[in-house]
């Protein structure tokens, strides 16, 4: 599929695997080159070998704890001028409000919620200053449809799903093509 990206940049976090790593290898078939960041050096690795044996295109990888401002901090002065980003980390424990201690529900929450939001912050400045880029959100779809033994990756959701919309310029809760900020 031809989506007019060849030439492109994106910046992809949890891009070792899973979804991250899918994300990556759709976009390196229509050429954009490729910054992952994840906290597992070997599978980043593995990762970027894998891309560029099948894509030939230039792959930066990034073996840094997105869940701590220091390492949001560090991947933004590094890719602060991508054309794409995709929030994609995160790794929130399943479990009812009685199961998840505190410590356990912000760890995760760190890394999926805050993590989205102010790495958002940090690239979308340099999107901003240049006129171009598109963000986006990979949220759980349990953020629509809360199961209660998963409450703190459904409220993490939850929250990303209207930060999500509110960012795009949505005033209703359904997806708006036409919304203010998106730009190729």
């Amino acid at each position: 599929m031809e989506l007019q990206l060849n030439g492109q940049t994106a910046l992809i976090t949890g891009g070792s695997k899973g979804i991250g790593l899918a994300t990556a290898r759709a976009f390196a078939a229509e050429g954009v080159s490729l910054h992952l960041a994840a906290r597992d050096p070997g599978a980043l690795q593995k990762a970027k070998l894998e891309i560029q044996d099948d894509y030939q295109v230039e792959v930066s990888i990034y073996a840094i704890d997105l869940g701590t401002t220091i390492g949001l901090e560090a991947v933004a002065a590094e890719c602060g001028d991508v054309d794409i980003l995709v929030n994609n980390a995160g790794a929130i424990a399943a479990g009812s409000i009685g199961d998840i201690d505190e410590e356990t529900w912000r760890d995760g929450w760190e890394l999926k919620v805050f993590g989205y939001i102010n790495l958002s912050r940090l690239i979308y400045a340099n999107m901003t200053k240049r006129g171009s880029g598109v963000i986006v959100n990979v949220c759980g779809t349990a953020g629509n449809q809360p199961p209660s033994d998963h409450l703190p990756a459904t409220t993490a959701n939850s929250a990303l799903i209207t930060f999500t919309r509110a960012m795009g310029g949505c005033e209703s809760g359904s997806w708006c093509p036409g919304g203010r900020h998106q730009s190729r």
